[in-house]
């Protein structure tokens, strides 16, 4: 049985890691009409920029700010007050304040020790929070950080009534098995403070990981349209509200019938066109050659789908090609306005799998047609 997921809040950050992706630039028309789509389908946050970037940056922000969008607009800052003090400026009321927290990245990265760490978001926080601002902190490579240093963190957070904790996995190197227990651990040591999960998908495993977070009790998880992002991508808004739908029964209020609207248009303006594979929104995610799979289909669609492709925007194809039986080849003609009787369709078979194998490719409707109409196969005799 489904159960409600208003209490999981998907916080969407197309508009600012999808657009950190390697080549990835929005405009400001782009953005609002992704984060206008974004809040018509009910996505309750929107990660929109980094005011610290500059002013052309800053000018997007409050574009977006004027929208009285029903979402709310969260920015990304350092963990230094004239990052806030920019994000102020923008009219958003929430911010992440991000700091390096495993010690690879403290040693390595900002040069600095543990105690820096703690001392800088004391300073951070207390900045955003004196000024009544929503404060999400963010755990930079939180996925090799030690556990005991985090749980230090997050009560620091609590004390100064931070709002919630981002786990990042920012090189996306967990499984969702480790996921699971590193959230588990921490959700049971700081109970009273929400905790996100942010996963990159450089291992492939960015939506499991995200899912899994989420069971092992996050609240808020972070998405991007296309699972678009650096590197390999973060978890893809489609998949993880999909997933939780269909194999956790948790729908996190989310209208999913505009997924393949918005997924091509982020395509389109990222200039990441969508593969047709493409895991829920691929155009042919819902094509059907094999002939098994065609004639199961044809029968019933439950019998080969999860879930109708209406559902996210999509239609179902019967493709015609080298596996394709006689029942798809039947469907396939009497879409095209021809009716194919079965003893047809068997004597067809032969000519149209030769020709898939030679042209590479399935067959188009001209194909099809130019089949019928040679009647090689003498078709009124069969």
């Amino acid at each position: 049985m489904e159960r409600t997921g208003n209490g999981i809040i998907i916080d969407d950050t197309t508009l600012r890691d999808g657009e950190q992706t390697a080549g990835v630039v929005f405009s400001k028309k782009e953005k609002i009409a992704i984060a206008r789509m974004l809040d018509g389908i009910g996505v309750r946050e929107l990660e929109c920029g980094i005011p610290a970037m500059g002013e052309e940056e800053r000018d997007c922000i409050r574009a977006l700010a004027g929208l009285g969008l029903n979402a709310r607009l969260i920015t990304w800052n350092r963990a230094l007050i004239p990052d806030i003090r920019a994000s102020i400026d923008c009219g958003v009321s929430a911010v992440d304040i991000s700091l390096s927290v495993s010690d690879q990245m403290i040693a390595h990265k900002i040069r600095r020790d543990r105690r820096w760490v703690k001392e800088q978001l004391k300073v951070a926080l207390g900045f955003a929070k004196d000024n009544g601002l929503y404060v999400s902190v963010g755990g930079e490579d939180a996925s090799r950080a030690d556990l005991l240093f985090l749980v230090e963190l997050m009560g620091i957070i609590r004390s100064l009534g931070g709002d919630r904790f981002r786990f990042c996995d920012t090189l996306g190197i967990l499984d969702p098995f480790t996921m699971y227990e590193k959230i588990r651990a921490l959700r049971t040591a700081v109970p009273e403070l929400d905790i996100e999960v942010h996963t990159h998908n450089d291992l492939g495993m960015a939506t499991a990981n995200a899912i899994a977070g989420i069971k092992a009790g996050a609240r808020f998880v972070n998405t991007t349209v296309n699972g678009l992002g650096e590197r390999a991508g973060n978890a893809a808004l489609e998949e993880v509200v999909m997933g939780l739908k269909l194999a956790c029964g948790i729908d996190p209020g989310i209208d999913t019938h505009r997924f393949h609207e918005i997924s091509r248009f982020v395509g389109a303006a990222s200039r990441r066109p969508v593969p047709p594979w493409k895991a829920v929104v691929g155009e042919r995610v819902f094509s059907h050659e094999s002939g098994l799979h065609a004639d199961g289909v044809i029968k019933n669609p439950r019998n080969y789908e999860g879930f109708d492709p209406a559902e996210v925007g999509l239609t179902r194809h019967l493709v015609v090609g080298k596996h394709s039986g006689s029942s798809g080849l039947v469907e396939r003609y009497r879409e095209l306005g021809i009716a194919l009787s079965k003893k047809e369709a068997v004597c067809l078979m032969e000519q149209v799998r030769a020709i898939a194998q030679r042209l590479k490719r399935p067959l188009s409707d001209g194909d099809l047609r130019r089949i019928y109409s040679a009647g090689k196969c003498s078709l009124k005799a069969a």
